[in-house]
This record gives C-alpha cells, sequence and structure tokens, in this order.
C-alpha cells in the first residue's frame, strides 16, 4: 500500500470490467477517489463504483466515449467537480477483434486505431493540460500490451495502435518530465479477463498461450493493478517514458528459454 495516495484523485477509463475494475479497486483500497469510466455497461460501472467506496476509496460513474473529445472533456470536468483535482489519468480502456489483414476494413482499421490510439492521447494530453494548469505534479498510466512490440497476425489493427501508444507515451514523458508530469505504459501480456475467457477455458487454446509463458501461468488482473498502483504512487517518482511487462516473461522470447537457437 502506498500511504501517499491517500485522497488523490483518478480516472480509470473503460472501468467497469476487466482490468479497468482491479485498477478502480485497487485505487479504493488506496483511499483515491475514482471517477469510473464505461461505454455502454452502467450497470457494472456503478458496482465497480460501489466496490471502490468499499474497499476504503471513493467514486464516481461517469459515461464517455474515450474517442469522443467532449466526452474525455467531460470526464476531466467531473473529476474537478466531484473531487476538486486530477492526480492520476489510467488510461485503460481498448478493444480488439480478430480479421485477417487482407480482409480488414478502413472501418474497422479506423474503429481500433480511434478508441485504443487516439483515445490515449485525448485522455494523456487533456490531462496534462489540466495538471498544468493546476500545478500538479501528476502521472499519466496508458495500458499498452505485449503487443507494443511483439508483432500479432489477425491483429494488425491493435499491434499499431500499442506500437503507437508506446511512442506516444514516450514522446509526452520527454515533453513534460521537466514539469513533474509523469507519463508510462503498462504491458500486460495472458491476463484472466472476461475477454479472455472462453480462450483459456479451453484447454488445447490454455496450453498454447501457456506455451508461450516462461513462468507457465496465467496473470491476474490484481497483479496489472498492482503495477498501476506503484506507477501512482511517489514510490515511482523517478520513473517515466517506459514500459512495465507484466507478462511472465513472454517478450524474452520464450522458444529459447531452452538455451537452443
Amino acid at each position: 500500500m502506498y500511504n501517499e495516495l491517500e485522497g488523490r484523485v483518478a480516472i480509470v477509463t473503460g472501468a467497469s470490467t476487466g482490468l479497468g475494475k482491479a485498477i478502480a479497486i485497487r485505487f479504493g483500497e488506496e483511499k483515491m477517489k475514482v471517477v469510473v469510466n464505461y461505454l455502454n455497461k452502467e450497470k457494472e460501472a456503478k458496482e465497480v463504483a460501489d466496490l471502490v467506496k468499499r474497499a476504503g476509496g471513493d467514486a464516481v460513474a461517469v459515461q464517455g466515449d474515450v474517442s469522443v473529445e467532449e466526452d474525455v472533456d467531460r470526464l476531466i470536468q467531473s473529476a474537478h467537480e466531484q473531487f476538486g483535482a486530477l492526480h492520476v489519468m489510467m488510461n485503460n480502456a481498448g478493444m480488439q477483434k480478430e480479421i485477417p489483414s487482407h480482409e480488414m476494413t478502413l472501418e474497422q482499421w479506423n474503429k481500433v486505431i480511434s478508441v485504443n490510439l487516439t483515445g490515449t492521447f485525448l485522455g494523456s494530453t487533456k490531462a496534462i493540460a489540466y495538471m498544468l494548469e493546476h500545478k500538479i505534479k501528476g502521472s499519466v498510466i496508458n495500458m499498452s500490451s505485449v503487443h507494443e512490440v511483439v508483432p500479432w497476425p489477425h491483429f494488425v489493427h491493435y499491434a499499431s495502435s500499442k506500437g503507437g501508444m508506446k511512442m506516444l507515451s514516450q514522446t509526452l514523458a520527454l515533453e513534460y518530465a521537466g514539469k513533474g508530469i509523469r507519463v508510462n505504459n503498462i504491458g500486460p501480456g495472458a491476463i484472466n479477463t472476461p475477454i479472455n475467457e472462453e480462450k483459456f477455458a479451453n484447454e488445447q487454446d490454455r496450453n498454447e498461450v501457456l506455451s508461450m509463458i516462461p513462468m507457465k501461468e496465467i496473470g491476474e488482473p490484481d497483479q496489472v493493478a498492482s503495477v498501476a498502483a506503484f506507477l501512482a504512487s511517489d514510490q515511482a517518482s523517478y520513473v517515466t517514458g517506459t514500459t512495465l511487462f507484466v507478462d511472465g516473461g513472454m517478450t524474452l522470447y520464450p522458444s529459447f528459454q531452452a538455451g537452443k537457437g
């Protein structure tokens, strides 16, 4: 736990399920005040807000599409009006859909890029503008993926969005380091979230995934949430412009694990 986080204000986008839910609840355990953003799962988002409060924090659920500028403005405004500040921007919302690259339409490409990359750009830059205006030395945390460095056939839009997020975060980190604003990525690997539930329930699919993980374990959302809490805290005050991979070693070329090659 990080005592200095008590009372600080965070926005977590895409927080109604999965990793966003886990991060919002962890922030609640840190006694933070959380804007729980959701796109269309209002009931689930309000349940997450209640869990944040039960954990010891405070929360409000706010609808918004992260790829729409006016909606992101409203998220920032909600944090200010409800809790009086914004110290942590957790850009978690994202999407993926398997499509062979030669069959992918421009519309399908644009949808993923607009949510994953443009949404992160909007959330990051508008949070930074708020922090600069209010002289807050804050933390921007972006939910990237192992696929910011690992190519992923049939997911060219997703991998491209995460590769772009890597450079986006590094550029913003360099640009605003002198203002005390830190920008970092979290790069999850195979995590046991609802989006992966069906795949991991199939023994063959699960074993194929495990073969790509040196630690031979599927990760849990709270393991990602713990990294988000660290990056939000003063314990990470000298960490900026980097990606912390939470992947059991997936980015370490696991096929070379036996020393062959």
